[in-house]
């Protein structure tokens, strides 16, 4: 177990099979204390959820940040995982920590874990939140859509006449020059990414049955402030709060006033 340069953050290394996985905790007294699990968006790792967890630590709750597989000081998932693969690991973490409930804070990606856990594994979150949450599908735009068809005739074209080493040239260049940034910088966890970004979580929206608080920063362009506003509507109980002129990592660059929120929703009556 080591300590972190901010002197209540711990890390261990949790063991599944031959999956390890790194996770942050803050919490001097466990026992006695409301358990918080922050899970971080893709590409990042724990360290983004740092500030929060000593805040949170601060304030009387005991927090616990994974580095998810493939990210931070996390080993690789075994296999081309897929976002319910990466919730079920979630819950054999808490059942490994030993935490019947907890309340949990999804940014991003660990935002559709939270949307999963939220409709199939309930019983075992409190209350959720949902900051720029993903999962909600994009729109494409007709010129997009046309383009992406026409690349795939033109592959399946190719593949048909035997010419899969050109049908490969014409899909590489396709990812470098259209791939979005996450998709180029995905390296080992590429298909993964895949995989997961193309899920359509809002039939699993819909079926959350915990009170839900969402969190958007208005000027995200990553999981525009629509996204958030499709949320609220669609998830049976849950309330969004816009901050104004926040980005993607609306929680950090807004961190006294998200963890403010944030304490407030958890210690409110249901």
């Amino acid at each position: 177990m080591q300590k972190s340069p901010l002197n209540t953050i711990e890390t261990r290394i949790l063991q599944f099979g031959d999956l390890s996985v790194s996770l942050r905790v803050a919490s001097a007294h466990a026992a006695n204390m409301t358990p918080v699990l922050a899970l971080h968006g893709w590409g990042a790792s724990s360290e983004l959820m740092l500030p929060v967890l000593e805040r949170l630590d601060h304030l009387g709750y005991a927090a616990f940040a994974p580095d998810l597989p493939g990210f931070g000081a996390s080993a690789l998932p075994p296999a081309t995982w897929s976002v319910f693969d990466y919730a079920k690991l979630v819950v054999q973490m808490l059942d490994a920590l030993e935490l019947p409930r907890v309340h949990l804070i999804g940014h991003s990606f660990g935002g559709r874990l939270g949307l999963i856990l939220g409709a199939d594994y309930s019983g075992r979150i409190e209350r959720l939140v949902l900051v720029d949450s993903a999962g909600v599908p994009n729109k494409a735009a007709l010129r997009t859509q046309a383009r992406l068809k026409t690349y795939k005739t033109v592959r399946g074209l190719l593949n048909s006449i035997g010419a899969k080493g050109t049908a490969e040239q014409l899909s590489e260049w396709y990812r470098e020059r259209y791939g979005s940034a996450d998709y180029k910088n995905a390296g080992a966890l590429r298909e993964v990414f895949v995989r997961v970004v193309n899920e359509d979580l809002l039939p699993y929206a819909k079926r959350v049955s915990r009170s839900t608080l969402l969190i958007w920063g208005s000027s995200d362009e990553d999981t525009p402030l629509w996204q958030g506003q499709l949320l609220e509507k669609t998830i049976p109980d849950a309330g969004l709060v816009t901050l104004n002129g926040a980005g993607h990592y609306s929680y950090l660059e807004r961190i006294n006033e998200f963890i403010t929120i944030v304490d407030h929703f958890f210690k409110s009556t249901p």
